[in-house]
């Protein structure tokens, strides 16, 4: 049944694609049919998340050892609290089409309210008290008064980390790349609610597989954990697939991503208001006339999905192609822009758990 669902599947989701050109199996290199594959056993159906990434293989490669590990191998959280913070962090980053496949997948597993109240942002009302301080701690990255941090010894809280940053990552390419919603667009409602009813059967039976930690870490060359990543040293499977992905994003964004921009970015990252210094159009207009006239579309594209890539436009994406028209370009640009505020993410997720944990002062929170 798994395989003939993928099979069936394929041309659907691949049309979920837009501003690319989605790359068939058939005429792909051996490195994206391998990611392919694997991803149609181990998630159940060519996910578009991922195979959005095809154009430029070792970003692909990537983006499946981050998914892989953070939310479907084994690991000491269960699938449904990893489901449960991806479909939070999707909700905060105002990501419909992901909120709408996890949390379909979340509504398979615990069949029950505290799926709705999850995905419908009513934490309060979430009646299991372990998952509830989970996502009012992480949907709101940790930042909520009077929310204590939730009780997770380190490899747990090193995993959803590892949720949360893999999200806060996919949720600006999807955001992008994607249409907003899996379902086919204008379903009257009865057949809305069977579409959704279907899907979390679908997703739930599939999340529940899992997968032995580290099987693909070697589709990428070793590298070094960042010190942005130390989170990940506890689960040292994670790290090095996160490592990875890291490296070699960094690699691609050499290419594609103007050295004027990336400094711009990271130095925005690096202020006090970190993935809040900029809040608005107008702001960010307002930095991008620090750029060489040259750069300022690929600044735009990079800082508009690093900072709410749920504003992108189809005009930004073109002005970017006036001078990068190939697709790899563009999903290494918007791969680069993603994974910073990511990577920037996870560090505040880091410094907010010791924080509220009484191991660092408040001062030592970031932005």
């Amino acid at each position: 049944m798994g395989k003939l669902l993928a099979r069936m599947t394929r041309r659907v989701t691949q049309n979920h694609i837009q501003h690319l050109n989605p790359v068939p199996a058939r005429a792909a290199p051996a490195l994206v049919r391998h990611v392919y594959g694997r991803i149609e056993r181990e998630f159940g159906l060519l996910a578009p998340p991922v195979t959005l990434h095809a154009t430029a293989p070792p970003l692909l490669a990537g983006c499946w050892l981050m998914l892989r590990e953070a939310l479907l191998a084994d690991g000491p959280v269960g699938r449904d609290t990893r489901e449960a913070v991806a479909a939070a962090v999707s909700l905060a980053n105002r990501c419909p089409y992901c909120v709408e496949v996890h949390g379909s997948a979340l509504r398979g597993l615990l069949r029950g309210p505290d799926a709705s109240a999850v995905i419908e942002d009513r934490p309060a009302e979430i009646t299991d008290p372990r998952l509830r301080e989970v996502i009012e701690w992480f949907r709101r990255d940790g930042k909520a008064t009077n929310v204590p941090p939730p009780q997770l010894d380190t490899t747990e809280f090193t995993q959803l980390v590892g949720v949360a940053v893999l999200f806060q990552y996919l949720n600006r390419m999807v955001n992008v790349f994607l249409t907003p919603t899996p379902l086919p667009v204008a379903l009257p409602p009865a057949a809305a609610r069977a579409a959704r009813w279907l899907a979390a059967l679908t997703m739930g039976r599939l999340a529940r597989r899992v997968g032995d930690a580290g099987v693909d870490l070697d589709l990428l060359p070793p590298a070094p954990l960042p010190p942005d990543l130390s989170w990940a040293r506890a689960n040292a499977t994670l790290g090095t697939a996160f490592a990875r992905a890291c490296a070699v994003v960094d690699e691609a964004a050499e290419r594609a991503v103007p050295p004027s921009v990336r400094g711009l970015l990271l130095d925005l990252l690096a202020g006090p208001s970190g993935l809040r210094a900029v809040a608005d159009r107008t702001a960010l207009e307002a930095v991008l006339d620090d750029l060489p006239a040259r750069d300022r579309a690929a600044g735009r594209l990079a800082l508009t999905v690093a900072f709410f890539s749920y504003r992108v436009t189809d005009a930004m994406v073109a002005d970017y192609r006036l001078d990068e028209p190939a697709d790899r370009r563009l999903v290494e640009l918007a791969s680069w822009a993603s994974l910073t505020a990511a990577r920037a993410a996870g560090m505040h997720l880091y410094a907010a758990w010791h924080v509220d944990r009484g191991i660092l002062p408040a001062e030592g929170r970031a932005g």
